[in-house]
C-alpha cells in the first residue's frame, strides 16, 4: 500500500511563502506523475501542479510564476514551493500520485494552508 504524507502547511500573511513536502513510502518514479491538489471550503478539489516521470512539470494558471513543484528522487519526496501567497490560496493541499498500470491514484491526508493577515 502506498502512503503519502504531507507536511509544511500553516498560517502565513499575504505575500508570504510556504514550502509543502510530500513523502512517499516507495519510489516516486514508479508513478506516471506526482501532483498537488487543493480544496477550499465549499469548492471542488482542483489540480495545482504536476511533475511527470520525465521531469516535466505543469502548473495551473492561477499559480504560475508563484508556485513551483519539484522532486527529490533519492528521498522520494515532492515539494511545492509557494511564494507571494494570496488569501485565495487558502485551502487544504493534498499530495497525489497516479499509477497508470494500476489504474488508480493515491492521496495523502492533506495539510492546511491559510493565508490571512
Amino acid at each position: 500500500q502506498v502512503q503519502l504524507v504531507e507536511s509544511g502547511g500553516g498560517l502565513v500573511q499575504p505575500g508570504g511563502s510556504l514550502r509543502l513536502s510530500c513523502a512517499a513510502s516507495g519510489s516516486i518514479l514508479n508513478f506516471n506523475y506526482m501532483a498537488w491538489y487543493r480544496q477550499a471550503p465549499g469548492k471542488q478539489r482542483e489540480l495545482v501542479a504536476r511533475i511527470f516521470r520525465s521531469g516535466g512539470t505543469s502548473h495551473t494558471d492561477s499559480v504560475k510564476g508563484r508556485f513551483t513543484i519539484s522532486r527529490d528522487n533519492a528521498k522520494n519526496t515532492v515539494a511545492l514551493q509557494m511564494n507571494n501567497l494570496k488569501p485565495e490560496d487558502t485551502a487544504v493541499y493534498y499530495c497525489n500520485a497516479f499509477h497508470a498500470g494500476w489504474g488508480r491514484d493515491f492521496w495523502g491526508q492533506g495539510t492546511q494552508v491559510t493565508v490571512s493577515s
